[in-house]
């Protein structure tokens, strides 16, 4: 009706015009028929007749053209009511009108929304009992979120609008478009490498034919799997392969957790040939050139967290792990260390002074290993200085520190990471020892300024964080400590200078015997071996146990902390400290250690308080658990049975539910897969 009334009064506005030149005009006519008989009455009586005639005719013509004026306006009026009717109805777009109350009642919705709830009927419904995602879209437009968001009603995929004004939700189907979208990421190239870890070590006692054998099962086996999962696959050599697949095969294989890692692991093993396989795979870019170097990248971050593993990475994500539950084997050869030795000395006539330093807190293995490091420089006339915070040390870091005082040699290459900072220039050379990690290292600034100048030597299993450009790294992880890699690599130092001090070679020897816990963990022949080496540099045995003992106050924190031990599993435990108490990181890792020594414990966390405000949690175990993956999860690191993570502006009692459901969910997925493998 408002609409007739606008149409109407814009009729009439468009007819004044029309009307005042009819009166102008009846006025003259009128005005000469009046003047007309004063000089011709029947000339006049004849132009009034015609005058009447005329004006019969116009008003016929104007109440004709209002008619027919009107009779448009009105069906153009039905016709734009009914067009809206029909929209409502039929419009592609799905429409749903509620209340203002609080459970938000839907009043109506148009007939293209209603199919797709089918023959629910939904009129007169709280908007959650229709369906939960359209009250959080009012929820989160009140909050002013956003009020755009794509949700799900059955199989259709939409994106919703709310218009809280009107109370209106619009909900376009956008299915068609997203599952272009799908179809498009699941079209996407990713490209991997596999390489064979022990492949030489394996075959270099084996005969032709069984060596033969051994390639062509694996060979079949890869094949197989590639095949069922629609990819493509080649060997490149004699233990690597490329292998090119969809992004969606990709998925399928990463949702079986790659279990072909298993499978070649445990029937090469039951053939007394155990094979184990390092996998990269990337996806996520356009350019198959940087696909294949990332491809690349992310096989040399496999290998250096110890292979028998996967890594995925899409391009400008976080890498995703699979695999590495078994310790890394011995695949290091006495040739590996003699080069890397070779290569540090080239890199040593390159460089006008050294920096070695480790991670921050530091243990007895870093120092060891940073005195390692001196001396070899040392024995190539090169002045090296060692980083080192003075400030917070444990107890057995702080005795090694007053004996190097006593070294004036020693005590005048200690350099805080402050001066460190200031006296290092484009000369300089950075020696990482016992992390790879410059975020955790004892001064990022310094890891920084000689990004381009940089060499990593570790023993823990590579992360995902990793300086961009070293110059140098030796990654080992199945060694026992950074002091057992180090000792190696003093052997092929030129031997005209003098070799280790007693003070030195006691130091290391006390680095690896904490991270062995006095060799009965993570030790190999080449462990002994660099014991031995050190014992007969003048390595002193009652020295290391007065480094390494306890003082009462220690003693007591860590009986404080067996004493909260609690149970995730029958064979997981868990200890607490409490947040209003600070611990150090080397009582929490004693504790974990101690813990193990108890009966049927496999793998041990402690969550306790740093004197910085975050919380630590270091992991420890006898192998069969993985507390790496673990703690990666958590943001840490480390090896399989040796590993630790550091978390900020959380408590106590958040990271131990955080691992708690962590570590369940672990088991949980070990035993489904333990099923799944025994059916």
């Amino acid at each position: 009706m408002d609409k007739d009334k606008m149409a109407k009064k814009s009729l009439l506005a468009l007819n004044w015009p029309l009307k005042i030149s009819l009166i102008v005009i009846l006025i003259l006519a009128i005005s000469l028929v009046i003047v007309g008989f004063f000089v011709n009455p029947i000339l006049a009586f004849l132009e009034a007749i015609i005058l009447a005639f005329i004006l019969s005719i116009g008003i016929y013509a104007f109440i004709s053209l209002i008619k027919q004026t009107t009779k448009y306006l009105d069906d153009l009026s039905f016709r734009e009511d009914r067009g809206e009717q029909e929209a409502l109805i039929n419009i592609p777009l799905g429409m749903l009108l509620y209340s203002d109350n609080k459970e938000h009642t839907v009043q109506w919705i148009n007939p293209k929304l209603q199919n797709y709830f089918g023959k629910k009927d939904i009129i007169g419904s709280p908007l959650t009992k229709a369906d939960s995602q359209l009250e959080q879209l009012i929820k989160q437009d009140a909050e002013h979120q956003t009020n755009i968001n794509l949700i799900k009603i059955g199989k259709s995929r939409f994106k919703a609008t709310v218009q809280t004004d009107l109370r209106v939700i619009y909900l376009l189907d956008v299915t068609t478009y997203e599952n272009i979208q799908k179809h498009y990421e699941e079209e996407k190239i990713a490209i991997g490498q596999i390489f064979l870890d022990n492949y030489d070590e394996v075959t270099q006692s084996m005969e032709d034919r069984d060596q033969s054998n051994l390639t062509n099962y694996v060979t079949n086996q890869l094949t197989d799997w590639a095949k069922s999962n629609s990819m493509f696959i080649k060997r490149v050599s004699e233990d690597q392969f490329i292998v090119i697949a969809y992004a969606r095969s990709l998925a399928a294989v990463e949702q079986d957790n790659f279990a072909i890692l298993d499978k070649i692991r445990r029937d090469t093993s039951k053939q007394n040939y155990p094979l184990t396989l390092s996998v990269g795979f990337a996806y996520g870019r356009s350019d198959l050139g940087e696909l294949a170097r990332d491809a690349q990248k992310n096989l040399d971050l496999a290998l250096g967290r110890g292979g028998d593993q996967v890594v995925v990475k899409k391009a400008d994500e976080k890498a995703r792990f699979y695999g590495g539950n078994t310790n890394p084997m011995e695949k290091r050869t006495r040739v590996r260390a003699r080069m890397i030795s070779q290569a540090l000395r080239d890199l040593f006539n390159q460089t006008a002074d050294i920096y070695v330093m480790g991670h921050a807190q530091p243990d007895m293995d870093v120092l060891g290993a940073c005195l390692g490091i001196h001396r070899i420089a040392q024995m190539n006339d090169k002045k090296c200085h060692i980083v080192v915070d003075r400030n917070n040390n444990h107890t057995d870091i702080e005795r090694l520190l007053k004996l190097i005082d006593d070294d004036a040699d020693l005590k005048a290459d200690l350099i805080s990471p402050a001066a460190a900072i200031e006296q290092a220039n484009s000369d300089s050379m950075l020696i990482m020892v016992d992390t790879s990690k410059p975020s955790i290292s004892m001064s990022t600034k310094l890891c920084q300024k000689l990004a381009d100048h940089l060499v990593v030597i570790d023993h823990h299993r590579r992360g995902e964080e990793f300086p961009p450009n070293p110059l140098l790294v030796y990654i080992e992880p199945y060694a026992s400590s950074a002091c057992e890699l180090i000792t190696e690599m003093v052997e092929y130092q030129p031997q005209t200078r003098a070799s280790l001090s007693k003070l030195e070679a006691t130091a290391m020897l006390a680095g690896i015997s904490v991270d062995t816990r006095s060799f009965t963990l993570r030790s190999g022949t080449r462990t002994f071996d660099a014991a031995s080496y050190l014992r007969s540099v003048g390595a002193d045995g009652t020295l290391v146990q007065n480094l390494l003992k306890e003082n009462v106050d220690s003693y007591i924190q860590k009986s404080h902390l067996i004493d909260t031990i609690t149970m995730i599993t029958s064979e997981i435990a868990l200890c607490a400290g409490q947040d209003d108490q600070v611990y150090d990181s080397v009582i929490a890792a004693q504790a974990a250690d101690t813990l193990l020594s108890l009966n049927n414990i496999e793998a041990a966390f402690v969550i306790t308080k740093r004197n910085d405000g975050k919380i630590a949690i270091s992991a420890r175990s006898l192998g069969k658990i993985n507390v790496q993956v673990i703690m990666e999860e958590m943001g840490g690191g480390g090896h399989l049975s040796n590993a630790a993570t550091q978390l900020a502006e959380t408590t106590i009692a958040d990271a131990k539910q955080q691992l708690i459901a962590i570590v369940q969910q672990k088991v949980e997925n070990k035993s489904t897969k333990k099923t799944n493998d025994n059916s």
